[in-house]
């Protein structure tokens, strides 16, 4: 990525990941939660890191979300990222690991798992990527082979989705589809 200097050991990790998965509060959104008077929540997601999951996407590198919370708010913003499926509602996330392991024929070290607290450690512990957002709790960056430089909901997703392109070899192709 230019001006992150990756280790050698995050590319021979990055390389071999075929899926994303992603956790929803505080990774791919800021962490706020915003209730209306009608008890209906927001959240924040950022634009960049909905282009990372769409890239890597088109470069055959599905994303999947798990949450441990479900919210309405994050179905149309799926639809639009074109991930390929959202689980919500999951306790513990590690009990949906072997149903995607056995849906799309991977093993363990070919998943990627972004978190950032304590309900993601055990999917963390169990991926052969696991990455921490630059504001993760202490335990899950202890867990992580990589911690981003950016926040989550502030770009992380997308920096993860660079490395990943990157560490493969198709970070150009991506950038040819927008460079006409």
């Amino acid at each position: 990525m230019q001006g992150i200097k990756m280790e050698e050991s995050v590319i021979n990790f990055a390389k071999n990941i075929k899926i994303l998965l992603l956790d929803v509060d505080g990774v791919l959104t800021d962490g706020r939660i915003i209730y209306d008077s009608k008890a209906r929540d927001s959240k924040f997601f950022d634009v960049h890191d909905g282009l990372g999951v769409y890239l890597l996407k088109k470069a055959g590198v599905p994303t999947i979300l798990i949450t441990a919370k479900g919210s309405r708010a994050i179905i149309p913003r799926a639809r639009d990222m074109r991930v390929e499926a959202v689980f919500a509602d999951i306790h513990p996330k590690s009990r949906v690991l072997e149903r995607i392991l056995k849906k799309y024929r991977l093993e363990a070290g070919e998943v990627c798992f972004v978190g950032d607290d304590l309900v993601d450690l055990c999917l963390m512990k169990r991926v052969g990527f696991p990455v921490a957002v630059f504001n993760a709790c202490p335990e899950i960056k202890q867990a992580a082979r990589y911690i981003t430089l950016r926040q989550g909901g502030r770009g992380a997703v997308r920096e993860v989705a660079e490395v990943i392109l990157k560490s493969q070899g198709k970070w150009q192709e991506m950038v040819a589809l927008y460079d006409l």
